[in-house]
């Protein structure tokens, strides 16, 4: 049995899928399952005492039984009969697979179930792969649902809906209406009809067409026409998801749809009348149109479609509370927000202000210094070229400051002018922000900073400020800015006094809630420093103190504002990982937007959740007074429930070349990876194997677990790459809060390397997201290990020392116990509902009811319970005699 690879660390050991379609024919209908279960192909099979075999398994030609060879068995043993079958299941979903001592080494999306007789007995097998597997599946359950009327089958693929709508739309393009079109004609309409296909490969498959009939012509006609786009446009993976939502039909009714957008998709309040909107807005045939169904071209463009996005639409405003103080947010800010090149040669640029103010970045960086003609100038002091004046980038800031959000901007002054200029600077920004710009004292009494709401359209100035006592015009300041650490770490002289700089009284007057002071440690900090007054942290001392003091630097930004800004080494401008700075809670996590890549990628997608608004509330662990919270927490955060996230990699689309890769021709290996950034124990990585030679539409079919200790912090980063042996190279990637993912069947948009979204470049996914107790790392099968009492973490009190509170609280461990019980109990009961219904552990309780009600209507459509409301709660009371295996469903359901 092959290692799963899963289990391998990203990037390491490159793998291999040979998972093509087994047969070369693409898979587009249920006659071709059939066809397919007819010819036979090896399953393992899989028994109870942990032995697995290797068999041939073949569909009878009369469609009435399957068998299997060899076994010592004689024939008419090893076989079943379809009209037995009570249902199949895909993945390890039965006692046999649960209790099987190798069932971890098989991948979940291979395995399948044929559930048969009275008793409920199980045939459990494994495919090759997840495509053979869902051959199989799709195959049998066609047959069991069909079983009535099993001969309408074979002839059926040409007089379907899907065929009627074809035929249309050749013959309104086949102007002479010979029946025949010229093959450029078919092409340009097929493209027509999938923009997304490339010319050559339907060119490719008209070719395979005429020679499989040996025709001397290139002429089309319409049965050539209808064969060829539904094996180019037909996704099995999409055409495998129809047949199993619409109960083995090959088209969605209203009724189906609705069932899809609650059971799966975690569509709330959805109508009927809903459905069918979407199925008219969807369709592409008349006729399904007005029957009101959705056949398989339609729903590959609806599950396309924005309604199917992954992001959560609702976080596209804003959505979060935004009258808490400055302190309690993350706040998107920027690095020399003057440069759009590197650091050490990039001239300034007015370009880089109107970047990160259309990207809705609310802290910016403004170097100023001397400039000819009494103007100030901004500019890299690296770089002394083309330097900018003062006077134009605060008019470019005024004009973009509210463009893409209303909330506060803050503007980072880096001083280095005279007294003279200074006054000059001053001037400019009265006149040219006028009312925006914040300048109110700050009132002793209060002991935060006001909301972001509360300073909306407001601009605030962060700099130096003369000490208000001294009724003095000018003064000398410390100036322990980048600049000053630059030079210090550069002498290595760390003994050296900060140096002073003058500052006049009209540009100290400016600054109101953002006062620059040197930070020394937070024992000083707590005593002494003031709410509106703010620390700049380099790098490195950032992390330095976010390793040794990771509970106190988190209480230290609680009520103050901390920036932390890119080592002086980084001299290529790269950025930092601002996620190990916002674990801290550090607000302002100054990055160079000039620099694409995976850190920018992280910041950008972190400030989507919010509206994209460039404040995004902390996780309230961080803002409670009495909470406390340390980053390098290990495991479980208390006071929050622990999630498991399960995401599967079904397949990609229209996957294009990396950028600069010369050496392989047109072909691709692609692999995904997927990241989880959070908290230290919550960031890790897992990857797919790699699919050969297919950018068009490979399939993974691939399923990835991950626990996540705190769900408001952490991201999960989707990035493909081409499978290289010199280095792997990138082709695209998406970034996403968890707080935004949307469960169900998505597609996710693919992002360039500089952040843009490709066109038709997308990855189709699986998300589901499940509940969790009990601390530490997810079992092997995280739902299906159920907790004893024994083994239950009950919440623990720590002792204060103080008599009276201590006695006050120990009230409360008792009824703590109890509610730990409760539901622990609770999600006991639902794994033992799950597990009888035959789902996996992602399943909601609306698919175990009907799953259930499906198994409860007799043959006859007869019910065989009756539902009835006992002390407030839904029974099933059964009506005569039951199976067993109802009976222990029953009992299931009542213990939930």
């Amino acid at each position: 049995i092959p290692q799963d690879p899963s289990n391998q660390k990203c990037g390491r050991k490159k793998t291999v899928s040979f998972s093509s379609m087994p047969s070369e024919k693409k898979i587009s209908s249920a006659s071709d399952c059939i066809s397919f279960m007819q010819a036979g192909c090896e399953l393992k099979k899989v028994r109870p005492n942990s032995r697995i075999y290797n068999r041939f398994f073949t569909l009878d030609p009369d469609l009435q039984a399957l068998r299997w060879e060899p076994s010592k068995k004689d024939l008419e043993k090893a076989k079943l009969d379809i009209s037995a079958i009570k249902e199949i299941r895909l993945g390890k979903n039965t006692e046999t697979f649960r209790n099987n001592g190798l069932a971890d080494q098989i991948s979940e999306d291979c395995a399948l179930s044929i559930i048969h007789g009275e008793n409920y007995e199980s045939l459990d097998l494994v495919a090759n792969s997840a495509d053979v597997a869902n051959i199989w599946v799709s195959g049998l359950r066609y047959l069991v649902s069909r079983s009535k009327q099993p001969l309408d089958l074979m002839e059926g693929s040409h007089n379907t809906p899907r065929f009627a709508w074809l035929k249309t739309v050749f013959e309104a393009a086949d102007v002479d209406g010979n029946g025949i079109m010229l093959e450029d004609t078919s092409v340009e309409l097929i493209k027509k009809l999938n923009p997304t296909l490339k010319e050559s490969k339907i060119r490719l498959k008209f070719k395979e067409i005429q020679k499989s009939k040996e025709k001397l012509t290139t002429r089309v006609t319409k049965e050539e026409f209808c064969e060829a786009f539904c094996e180019l446009c037909t996704r099995p993976e999409v055409y495998f998801l129809l047949v199993q939502i619409s109960k083995n039909k090959e088209y969605l009714d209203a009724n189906d749809l609705m069932l899809f957008l609650e059971a799966e998709q975690g569509v709330t309040h959805i109508t009927e009348e809903m459905c069918l909107d979407i199925i008219r807005r969807y369709e592409l045939s008349q006729e399904g149109r007005l029957k009101g169904f959705l056949a398989i071209d339609g729903f590959t463009q609806y599950l396309l479609s924005p309604e199917c996005d992954i992001f959560d639409p609702e976080h596209k405003k804003i959505v979060q509370d935004m009258t808490q103080p400055l302190s309690h947010y993350y706040i998107n800010a920027s690095h020399n927000t003057y440069l759009i090149e590197d650091q050490l040669r990039g001239p300034a640029d007015i370009n880089g202000y109107v970047r990160a103010l259309k990207m809705s970045c609310r802290s910016i960086e403004l170097d100023v210094c001397d400039g000819p003609d009494n103007e100030p100038i901004i500019c890299n002091r690296n770089n002394m070229t083309s330097p900018l004046a003062f006077r134009n980038v605060i008019e470019v800031i005024n004009k973009l400051a509210f463009f893409a959000s209303e909330y506060p901007l803050i503007l980072c002054l880096g001083n280095h002018c005279s007294v003279q200029q200074q006054k000059v600077m001053v001037q400019h920004m009265k006149r040219i922000f006028g009312s925006k710009l914040y300048t109110e004292a700050p009132l002793s009494s209060e002991v935060y900073l006001p909301s972001p709401e509360k300073l909306k359209m407001k601009i605030i100035v962060k700099g130096k400020k003369l000490p208000c006592d001294q009724d003095i015009l000018e003064g000398e300041v410390t100036d322990e800015d980048e600049e000053a650490e630059i030079s210090r770490r550069l002498s290595e002289d760390f003994s050296r006094e900060p140096k002073l700089i003058w500052l006049c009284r009209e540009l100290s007057d400016l600054v109101s809630l953002c006062k620059s002071v040197q930070y020394k440690d937070f024992e000083t900090s707590m005593k002494a420093q003031s709410y509106w007054e703010m620390c700049s942290f380099s790098e490195a001392e950032a992390s330095r103190i976010a390793n040794e003091y990771p509970e106190d630097f988190v209480n230290y930004n609680k009520k103050f504002l901390s920036r932390v800004y890119p080592s002086a080494m980084r001299i290529d401008s790269s950025n930092l990982n601002p996620q190990d700075f916002w674990n801290c809670g550090c607000q302002i996590v100054a990055m160079n937007y000039q620099t694409p890549g995976p850190m920018m990628d992280l910041h950008t997608g972190w400030f989507l959740q919010n509206g994209g608004c460039g404040y995004v509330l902390r996780p309230s662990v961080m803002r409670d007074e009495v909470s406390y919270f340390s980053a390098n927490t290990k495991g479980i955060v208390p006071g929050v429930s622990p999630q498991v996230l399960h995401v599967k990699i079904i397949s990609g689309q229209n996957f294009p070349k990396p950028k600069g890769a010369c050496a392989k021709g047109d072909v691709i290996d692609p692999y995904v990876c997927i990241e989880i950034h959070g908290i230290p124990a919550d960031c890790t990585e897992q990857r797919t194997k790699t699919v050969q030679q297919n950018s068009d539409n490979p399939i993974f079919d691939e399923s990835f677990e991950f626990q996540i200790n705190l769900p408001e912090l952490a991201m999960i980063r989707f990035v493909v790459l081409d499978d290289d042996y010199i280095g792997d190279e990138f082709i695209g990637q998406y970034t996403i809060p968890l707080e935004c993912l949307q469960p169900g069947y998505r597609h996710i948009p693919l992002r360039s390397f500089v952040g843009d979204i490709m066109e038709h470049v997308t990855l189709f996914v699986h998300i589901a997201i499940t509940n969790r107790s009990g601390g530490g790392k997810a079992q092997k099968r995280s739902l299906s290990v159920r907790i004893g009492k024994k083994a239950r973490e009950y919440t623990m009190l720590r002792n204060t020392g103080l008599k009276t509170i201590d006695d006050i609280f120990k009230l409360a461990v008792h009824p703590l116990r109890e509610a730990t019980d409760m539901r622990e109990n609770m999600q006991n009961a639902m794994v033992s509902v799950k597990e009888l219904c035959g789902l996996p552990p992602i399943a909601s309780l609306k698919q175990c009811i009907l799953t259930l009600s499906s198994r409860l209507v007799n043959s006859d459509n007869a019910p065989s319970v009756t539902l009835c409301m006992k002390d407030a709660f839904p029974y099933l009371e059964p009506l005569g005699t039951m199976p067993d295996v109802q009976k222990k469903v029953l009992a299931a359901y009542d213990l939930v």
